[in-house]
């Protein structure tokens, strides 16, 4: 396919910072399961910066090299997992978690992407308004029965759809942890869509209208001030993206860590119960380095009796990723597993028992990678840890 006829979105200004220094290079997890060139931040600008000249660099023409969307290039700018490690260590400070978004949903426009996992996901989501094929009757089965489902919520706790479908027990967690807070709660039920993360990270945009737009008119129609959600994806997505799609929602966004945090700084939300471990915290792409939220988790962990809190070399902004983002485990998930394997290693060097982090999909491949590893550490939710910290505290045994 020449590319004579095909125009680059506007990212030209990012193509002219490039320096071409290569500080993203070892940062850059894709490229430790795939060492090629082409794979590193730099080789897929200096791809791009080829198809922008259409071919008329001087090697390219000394060696009458035709420039092409060759399936080896789409290959290589989704074997990516948007973590946005390249960006905080570029010199030249490209807005690099943008420009590969940007890039991917211009492949799709030209019809030769997203990757055969994101358009059956696409397909699934346009379908039935989630990604893993499953009933919107069944959306919020997950809900705890012991929580009353308040009719006027102050609060609207979004599930998610890892949360809804696969990992129901963290939503669960939170809600219950929530309710002990004496929060009136309640969840959009089958007007839950995809928040469409899955879908806009990998290229695809034409669900974001439909999925933000059903989601901001059922949670303002329920009055609630506040919405929740323990899934770092969907709060970026919701918190952030809506408005480009639709509009924002009418309730403030939280992660669940910051709602928490603000529950036991106003003395509403009891610590009864001890967590005597020794813990690491692994900061979610979505959460730390997209949306600026570091301090939240941390304060929650160091407010828990008993906790001793031991931060990884890579950590915060520099967090290495779990290896679970940008459609890169559902298309290349072997290597998405070998990723999250490092990731236990860096945990098991602090000498951790458990794994604490805040992204159901994050707790599901950390813990594929600590089961492949044969590590003994325990990867957590904090909803997880909390609703054990949180729960009644037991009355001494009598003698």
């Amino acid at each position: 396919m020449m590319l004579t006829k095909y125009s680059l979105p506007r990212v030209q200004k990012a193509l002219a910072q490039c320096l071409q220094c290569g500080y993203c290079i070892s940062v850059c997890e894709a490229h430790s399961q795939t060492p090629w060139e082409s794979v590193t931040p730099r080789g897929k600008i200096y791809y791009i910066k080829t198809i922008d000249t259409n071919g008329m660099d001087v090697v390219d023409k000394m060696l009458n090299r035709k420039v092409e969307l060759s399936p080896e290039f789409v290959d290589a700018m989704y074997k990516c997992t948007g973590c946005g490690n390249c960006e905080v260590v570029c010199h030249a400070h490209i807005n690099l978690i943008e420009l590969w978004e940007d890039m991917r949903a211009w492949l799709v426009k030209n019809g030769v992407g997203p990757m055969s996992a994101h358009k059956a996901m696409a397909e699934k989501i346009h379908n039935v308004h989630n990604p893993y094929g499953e009933p919107p009757s069944k959306r919020d089965a997950w809900w705890p029965a012991e929580v009353e489902r308040a009719k006027a919520p102050d609060t609207i706790f979004f599930a998610g759809c890892t949360g809804s479908y696969r990992m129901q027990h963290i939503a669960q967690a939170g809600v219950i942890v929530l309710n002990r807070a004496g929060v009136k709660m309640n969840c959009l039920g089958d007007k839950e869509y995809c928040c469409s993360s899955p879908l806009l990270r990998t290229g695809t945009t034409t669900e974001s209208m439909e999925c933000s737009e059903t989601v901001v008119e059922k949670a303002d129609g329920m009055g609630a001030k506040d919405m929740v959600m323990t899934c770092s994806g969907c709060y970026k997505t919701v918190s952030t993206d809506f408005g480009r799609f639709y509009a924002r929602v009418g309730q403030n966004v939280y992660h669940f860590s910051q709602y928490v945090e603000k529950l036991i700084a106003a003395k509403k939300l009891p610590l009864n119960n001890e967590f005597n471990h020794k813990v690491t915290y692994h900061d979610p792409c979505h959460l730390g380095r997209h949306s600026g939220v570091f301090d939240a988790p941390r304060n929650v962990i160091k407010k828990i009796k008993g906790a001793e809190l031991v931060e990884m070399e890579r950590s915060r902004e520099n967090s290495r990723c779990c290896g679970a983002g940008g459609g890169y485990k559902s298309q290349f998930n072997d290597f998405a597993t070998a990723v999250a394997m490092e990731r236990i290693r860096d945990a098991e060097a602090t000498g951790a028992e458990i794994l604490i982090t805040c992204c159901p999909f994050c707790v599901l491949n950390l813990t594929q990678g600590a089961k492949k590893l044969g590590s003994n550490i325990k990867v957590m939710d904090l909803s997880q840890v909390l609703l054990e910290v949180t729960a009644p505290k037991q009355a001494a045994p009598k003698e």
